[in-house]
């Protein structure tokens, strides 16, 4: 039998000089931010590149439905998402696809906790709490979300335009920009209400969504509080519990809300595989983000209980789900290029053909596919931090790369691209998300002392 280790708790102190530090990344952001919008405000772009809506870039394969879709957009006068600068596009944009980057963050803090304890895991003991302290950016990334949609929605999602809804005018003439693809999915987004009218079942969604997530986050929160007081294995149950019923909610709800938030932007397109591609993507970043904390937290001193063992671990998963993302990816282009349907392949067209999207495309498969392969392919690799902090940036920046080509395309067409204005933003999400959840790591121990799976953590070898 294993003899007992006794371990000391510990308690993560947020040193005034880090704060700082994250204060300095936040104005550095900031002021970055302010010059690319004074650049895009006073270059202005080229206005009559984005009428058209959502219509895609101009290709020649697109089908009938997409060049009514433009159209819809140059016909329409009192269509402010067709009126809207370009630089106010790229602004919205950005906006929206760093908020859904980092809201993923939260929801994947949480769902790394729950996968730990529905598993029964005992390797995790060392780093769950990390991910609970991601978990709390999701009531902020909630809040945000409603907001953005509220003052962004004409200018990110096309199908919330009234005239592309009813056959005819009030006045029985033919409606010349009705749309009869988006028509069909107006009950997915309005239900009860008619088409073009208040979104009602999106937005009851995505309250519903982040609301039992962040009850989800409390109730284990409240669990973990309690056994550091009470040395009792029924608030490790109860988690148990929790978050097996959990993971079946986030297996539901993770995917409608890729599909609202994300898929709906290019409104024409759809892809069964989609649900999956936001999760691999959202899944190995948010373990690149935990795994980067709890090497910096042991290189500060703290996390004694984490050895080259349990590094090793997060260093395996990394790898794997870096191989996980690329199937999903492959798999989804395969399907729907090879097929070369029109209305489907033209999402890949957007982003392969055209100079502002092509780039990212390719330098997806280089930093979220080839590098990590590469250079965590061997045993020593994954267990030694040095590489550890240089791989999980590359997924980090990698992976928001890809959401930035998701959102994108389908909102700024040809006035897109990576500009001071993006990477001031990301830098400011970056520095906000770090505050929150480091602030939040102080409040509780950085490991449960009386967590039943504590000594087979200390005892774990690979």
């Amino acid at each position: 039998m294993a003899h007992q280790v006794v371990v000391t708790e510990e308690h993560y102190t947020f040193r005034p000089e880090t704060r700082k530090k994250l204060f300095i990344f936040l104005i550095v952001g900031v002021v970055v931010f302010a010059l690319g919008l004074i650049m895009a405000i006073s270059g202005g772009g080229h206005h009559e590149e984005t009428k058209g809506g959502h219509a895609s870039l101009q290709s020649s394969e697109f089908v009938a439905s997409v060049q009514q879709d433009a159209a819809a957009g140059e016909n329409h006068a009192g269509a402010k998402h067709d009126e809207t600068a370009p630089w106010k596009k790229r602004l919205y944009s950005s906006l929206w696809m760093n908020n859904v980057f980092f809201a993923g963050l939260g929801i994947i803090g949480l769902f790394f906790v729950a996968i730990q304890y529905a598993a029964q895991a005992g390797w995790s003991v060392g780093v769950k709490r990390i991910g609970m302290a991601m978990g709390t950016w999701i009531p902020i990334a909630g809040i945000l979300m409603l907001i953005l949609w509220f003052i962004t929605n004409h200018d990110i999602f096309h199908w919330t335009h009234d005239y592309l809804y009813g056959k005819n005018l009030s006045n029985g003439q033919p409606n010349p920009q009705y749309d009869g693809i988006i028509d069909k999915k107006a009950p997915f987004f309005f239900w009860p209400l008619a088409g073009g009218t208040f979104p009602i079942f999106f937005i009851f969604r995505m309250v519903l969504f982040f609301g039992v997530w962040y009850w989800f986050f409390i109730m284990i929160r409240k669990n973990m509080e309690a056994e550091d007081l009470q040395p009792s294995t029924s608030f490790w149950k109860k988690n148990v519990v929790l978050s097996t019923v959990f993971l079946i909610f986030f297996g539901v709800s993770s995917s409608i809300a890729a599909w609202d938030w994300v898929m709906s932007i290019d409104t024409h397109w759809f892809s069964t595989m989609f649900g999956w591609y936001v999760f691999a993507s959202w899944w190995v970043t948010g373990l690149a983000v935990i795994t980067l904390i709890a090497v910096y937290l042991k290189e500060a001193g703290y996390l004694k209980i984490v050895n080259s063992n349990h590094l090793h671990d997060l260093g395996k998963f990394l790898f794997a789900f870096s191989i996980f993302w690329t199937y999903i990816w492959f798999s989804q282009f395969l399907l729907i290029y090879y097929a070369n349907i029109p209305e489907e392949s033209v999402y890949f067209v957007e982003r392969m053909k055209n100079s502002p999207y092509s780039w990212i495309f390719y330098l997806n498969l280089i930093l979220n596919f080839v590098l990590p392969f590469l250079l965590l392919m061997t045993r020593d690799a994954k267990r030694q931090m040095s590489m550890l902090k240089l791989v999980c940036p590359i997924i980090i920046v990698g992976h928001w790369f890809d959401f930035f080509n998701m959102v994108t395309p389908g909102v700024v067409q040809h006035d897109g691209g990576v500009g001071l204005m993006e990477i001031g933003l990301a830098l400011i999400f970056i520095a906000l998300f770090l505050l929150v959840a480091l602030t939040n790591l102080t409040k509780l121990p950085l490991f449960g002392k009386n967590d039943p799976m504590l000594q087979e953590s200390l005892h774990h070898h690979i």
